[in-house]
């Protein structure tokens, strides 16, 4: 018996439906890469903290920065952090004078005795003199004390972690590190709200007493002044 032959609207139809499936094939295989790439984690030796998920804006009603203008960075570096000579009974001010405005911090030796000693010598050293604030996150932190102002730099040598039932709620001044939780260094930052996820990871040192408000304009690329040190 003849057979009756197929047509050849059968048959384009049949070799569109094959490159159809092929098609969706090749793009299946792309996803599937793009999606492990995406999600292939960033190794970083950078002292990064990690932001709360949800933070509120900067505030709209800062003022402008005054036209004062900071002085150029020294950018020293020591070989080994400092002897620890504070005296833990006294009171240790720092007063920052920001291109934003003066804050004024409460430092806290009795909980962070070797941080409060390398930011007390720092400052006496006006190493944080010109250097700016390079990463802020509203709602999360402000953090500058990196004098090359990249988040990479530090003052060469590192301060082991000091952890504390100190918790972090806004206007407190912790020291950034890296994955080491020992490789504290220069960099500080003032916490721009409550951040309870950085509680006994983080050094805390410091509260901000006043100036609060100031604190909340700053921006990225606003710079220290000078940075002193009250001792009572």
């Amino acid at each position: 018996m003849a057979q009756v032959p197929a047509s050849s609207s059968n048959t384009g139809a049949r070799q569109l439906t094959l490159v159809v499936l092929a098609a969706l094939l090749i793009f299946a295989a792309l996803a599937c890469g793009g999606d492990e790439e995406a999600t292939t984690p960033i190794a970083t030796d950078t002292p990064v903290l990690t932001p709360v998920p949800t933070v509120p804006a900067t505030p709209s009603n800062c003022p402008a920065p005054p036209v004062e203008t900071a002085p150029p960075v020294q950018a020293k570096s020591y070989e080994q952090r400092p002897a620890l000579t504070i005296d833990t009974s006294h009171v240790f001010i720092a007063h920052v004078y920001t291109t934003r405005g003066h804050f004024i911090v409460e430092l806290l030796p009795k909980i962070a005795p070797e941080h409060v000693n390398s930011f007390v010598f720092l400052a006496r050293e006006r190493f944080f003199d010109g250097t700016v604030f390079h990463r802020v996150v509203p709602g999360f932190v402000a953090q500058g004390g990196d004098p090359t102002g990249t988040g990479t730099g530090d003052a060469g040598y590192t301060v082991p972690l000091e952890p504390s039932q100190e918790p972090f709620v806004r206007g407190i001044i912790g020291m950034a590190r890296s994955q080491d939780p020992n490789s504290a260094g220069s960099q500080w930052f003032v916490t721009l709200g409550d951040a309870p996820h950085l509680n006994g990871e983080y050094t805390v040192f410091g509260k901000v007493t006043q100036g609060m408000e100031i604190v909340d304009c700053i921006g990225v690329g606003d710079a220290i002044i000078s940075l002193l040190i009250q001792e009572l």
